[in-house]
């Protein structure tokens, strides 16, 4: 059974560029009977936040927040210069009260995503750091969206921002704690011995927030089929400066003879975001045009992850024939 559960978590890690764009259409296309099951959403991706946090405990953190400008600097980076930029790229397409401009905003709001310590991992970088960012951005989740939402739009926008806030606590924090903790009180061993069945359900789970989010926007979406038009090149230009934006905190912070760990993993932490949690806090929240920015988002993030996967092998290889 382990070597099975190894084998499917690979395939699923290896293939997941197109793995989750192909689940999201599919969720599209058959999401009449999946509109049921849309309440299960919050439950699937708090068991997701759980097993994320079973690889981590006070040792990684320690190690990592000893040496904390990495972490301090793409968060800057991340939740502000980037909702700054979708902000701008908004208003110049859409205008300031278009519902497609606050979610170009959302996306850059969320917390950063669990899929990046995966591609971390896949490209030699610092998983650790990579871990750390993403849960010390989770937990400040609750109060960086609502906090951006509020800044940027104000009274224009009516939202529970005490509820969005319960949301976020129960969805990510809560679970990624809980996780900590069993990993503390394990010493470690509950990730490596639950893994045949923690890590494949995680995965499916995962899939599942996708494929029902999709399920649940499919009936809006057909009449907004003329705005994708510009709504897919904007998404697609603030992926790419998300990711870019992990080079700029490389750049500031990077020490001579540190190589590429540094860049891979800032790269992919800026430039993954929690999309299940914008789709979920879009859909609760806001208007149906407002989670298109944040599905878009899925389908690109994760071929851009590939591609930049692709160059960092390159550098890479080069590098080593250079060195030989």
């Amino acid at each position: 059974m382990r070597e099975h559960a190894a084998t499917f978590t690979r395939f699923f890690e290896k293939y997941m560029f197109l793995i989750i764009p192909c689940t999201l259409v599919l969720g599209f296309f058959i999401s009449k009977p999946l509109l049921p099951f849309v309440g299960w959403i919050p439950g699937l991706f708090a068991y997701v936040t759980f097993v994320m946090g079973l690889g981590c405990g006070r040792k990684h953190l320690k190690g990592v927040l000893t040496k904390p400008a990495p972490i301090i600097v793409t968060l800057l980076l991340a939740h502000i210069v980037a909702p700054l930029i979708a902000y701008g790229l908004g208003l110049l397409l859409f205008g300031s009260d278009s519902p497609y401009t606050v979610g170009l905003v959302l996306f850059a709001a969320i917390p950063l995503g669990v899929s990046s310590v995966l591609w971390v991992g896949m490209s030699f970088g610092n998983v650790a750091l990579a871990l750390t960012l993403v849960i010390v951005d989770s937990a400040l989740s609750p109060f960086v969206v609502p906090v951006l939402i509020e800044v940027f739009f104000g009274a224009d926008i009516q939202f529970d921002t005490l509820h969005m806030f319960k949301d976020l606590l129960l969805l990510i924090v809560l679970p990624t704690f809980a996780g900590m903790m069993v990993y503390e009180l394990s010493g470690g061993k509950f990730r490596d011995w639950s893994a045949p069945i923690t890590q494949p359900l995680a995965k499916l789970c995962f899939a599942g927030v996708v494929l029902l989010n999709a399920a649940a926007i499919a009936p809006q979406l057909q009449s907004l089929r003329r705005d994708l038009l510009l709504v897919v090149p904007s998404v697609m230009i603030l992926v790419a400066l998300c990711y870019g934006l992990g080079y700029v905190a490389s750049a500031i912070l990077r020490r001579k003879g540190e190589g590429q760990s540094l860049p891979v993993t800032l790269a992919y932490a800026s430039g993954m975001r929690n999309i299940s949690v914008g789709m979920v806090i879009a859909m609760a929240y806001f208007s149906p045009q407002t989670a298109v920015p944040v599905v878009l988002g899925i389908m690109l993030q994760q071929p851009m992850a590939t591609l930049q996967y692709s160059i960092f092998m390159r550098i890479s290889n080069y590098r080593k024939g250079r060195d030989a």
